[in-house]
């Protein structure tokens, strides 16, 4: 089953051949690469700050918050916070300004309930 495609078709699983799919892999890598590696290793730091604490912490993240645990000045991480917001692929501030949702996880309810190893349960975004 390794580096093969399969497409379900209503009762029907059609092997989709390597040629058509792997292009689109090569495609979407170099698109994901282009966008992720234009984040500065401290937006990327926060971000990555964000997805592990969302689970353990279980509420929003204050702007405050992050900056105290990360060491960053307030107004650098509030910048970076607009920054990944604004690509709505990162992460998502709630009226108050925390955080409360960074991709993959959320503490919004939402219909995917995911459970951690470590016990922890929480929301998939």
């Amino acid at each position: 089953m390794k580096n093969k495609l399969m497409l379900g078709l209503w009762r029907y699983i059609i092997n989709v051949p390597p040629f058509l799919w792997q292009k689109q892999i090569t495609l979407g890598k170099r698109k994901f690469e282009k966008e992720h590696g234009s984040l500065s290793e401290e937006k990327r730091l926060i971000h990555h700050f964000v997805v592990r604490e969302l689970p353990s912490n279980g509420k929003p993240l204050s702007p405050e918050l992050i900056s105290g645990k990360l060491g960053f000045p307030a107004d650098r991480v509030n910048n970076a916070l607009d920054y990944l917001e604004k690509r709505m692929t990162f992460l998502y501030r709630n009226e108050d300004g925390d955080v409360a949702w960074a991709y993959p996880v959320t503490v919004d309810k939402t219909p995917h309930s995911i459970t951690f190893d470590t016990g922890e349960k929480l929301y998939a975004a």
